[in-house]
């Protein structure tokens, strides 16, 4: 089944549809081999390769990898070459001690000159590190440029496209994936791709270390609610021949790496399996909360989740804020006052977070780590204290969160951006004993 890109989409691309599924396509008619992966010859003349997402004996419900049928195969390549990481880092994430503070950032600005995406990421923060191939590590990607003559890949883990203004068309091994504010976007670990952009563009870029991002379970939900599989949406098959020289950027253990090709690596003309890019439409998110009193947890908002290992106990949850209807009675609407043993690392795409009256601005990022209290400000409290309780819309809104089992440990030049508001903490001032 194939489905058109939704309405704010730059150009219309075709889709598959469906999470987790076994898809196939192909750009060129008869390229897909039938009934067998590796035959002695394939079809005009590809190279048949394999891309395994997983372990080979993950679970089957697990368990991705994806055939390629290309012009050449990925191992035609000459040695790396260690290049700059420019304000990218990745884990251990050692090199600023950690505060206890609540932390807040004002959004970082829009390049001043030609960047592109790579040139353009800056990381806030992360935790533990790649070769353990556990927790995350949470980019700013700002770029005023397509990635010309330039492709990337990374060992480290897969990645999460929040974009929060301006769109990406995301240009993978397995085709396109067109991707807009209120939309996200998740590349596979190891999967070539380069990102085109017709206006500059900033946005948020978490790089999961750990497990895959997979569908929540839903329990006593039942089969109905949050994100349903069948609107998550694949590449269909696309390529490009070119000749001339390229860099082909590889992430590995940390560092940027660096070779020279001959020709574009997004030569695949026919593939089929599990291990796929995808997009996913946040408007389709099934809100579930209450309708009687007090505030279900914040988890009932998950779209994705990579496991620890722990049941219940997240590498990473991807949450969502969205509008939605509040009509809790006797019941102090806005998130509560909070200590968590989770980590919790927020930001926005547009409109206002229904915790902060002001200071947390689209673009912009927060982290509340470990233990940290944190919640409403005052002017939020006050108001939602006094406020009729009759039905109300929370709209023109979209926050999120990234929250882990693991602490945000914020980069040097995060703490000492100017970005950093020195004087979040005075958005709790004021609260006066109320006890009588």
């Amino acid at each position: 089944m194939e489905m058109r890109a939704p309405p704010a989409a730059k150009a219309e691309l075709n889709y598959q549809t469906g999470f987790g599924n076994s898809f196939s396509s192909e750009a060129v008619k008869g390229a897909l081999p039938l009934a067998q992966n590796s035959p002695q010859k394939p079809p005009k003349g590809l190279y048949p390769e394999v891309i395994s997402g997983t372990a080979f004996t993950a679970p089957r419900a697990e368990n991705r990898s994806t055939w390629l049928y290309r012009m050449r195969p990925s191992a035609s390549h000459g040695p790396y070459a260690r290049i700059p990481s420019g304000l990218m880092r990745s884990g251990p994430f050692n090199e600023a001690e950690v505060p206890p503070n609540r932390l807040r950032w004002d959004p970082l600005p829009l390049p001043g000159k030609a960047t592109d995406f790579l040139e353009g990421l800056v990381t806030m923060a992360g935790s533990c590190e790649p070769a353990l191939q556990t927790g995350i590590a949470v980019h700013v990607y700002r770029a005023s440029h397509s990635m010309e003559a330039r492709y990337f890949w990374n060992a480290d883990g897969e990645l999460m496209f929040v974009p929060q203004q301006g769109s990406l068309s995301l240009f993978t091994e397995l085709g396109k994936l067109q991707v807009s504010p209120g939309e996200i976007a998740v590349v596979p670990r190891g999967m070539k791709f380069k990102v085109e952009i017709t206006e500059p563009v900033r946005g948020y870029l978490c790089e999961n270390y750990g497990p895959a991002f997979r569908l929540p379970e839903l329990g006593p939900i039942g089969a109905q609610g949050l994100a349903q599989p069948r609107d998550f949406q694949a590449p269909v098959a696309a390529f490009e021949e070119t000749k001339g020289k390229c860099q082909l950027v590889a992430k590995f253990m940390g560092g940027l790496w660096a070779t020279e090709l001959a020709h574009s690596p997004l030569d695949v003309l026919a593939w089929h399996g599990s291990n796929v890019p995808y997009k996913y439409d946040l408007a389709r998110f099934m809100v579930i909360n209450t309708v009687s009193f007090d505030h279900a947890d914040p988890s009932i908002f998950t779209v994705l989740t990579s496991p620890s290992g722990q049941p219940g106990v997240a590498n990473c949850d991807f949450v969502i804020f969205p509008p939605r209807w509040v009509v809790a009675e006797n019941t102090f609407r806005p998130p509560w006052f909070h200590r968590n043993v989770m980590s919790e690392l927020m930001g926005l795409v547009h409109g206002v977070y229904d915790a902060k009256a002001e200071g947390f601005v689209p673009g912009g990022m927060s982290i509340h780590n470990c233990m940290t209290a944190h919640g409403p400000d005052l002017a939020t409290f006050q108001r939602a204290s006094e406020a009729q309780l009759k039905p109300h819309k929370i709209e023109n809104t979209l926050a999120f969160m990234w929250e882990s089992r693991y602490i945000f440990r914020p980069t040097r030049f995060a703490l000492s951006a100017p970005q950093l508001q020195k004087d979040y903490d005075k958005v709790w001032d004021g609260f006066k004993k109320l006890y009588k």
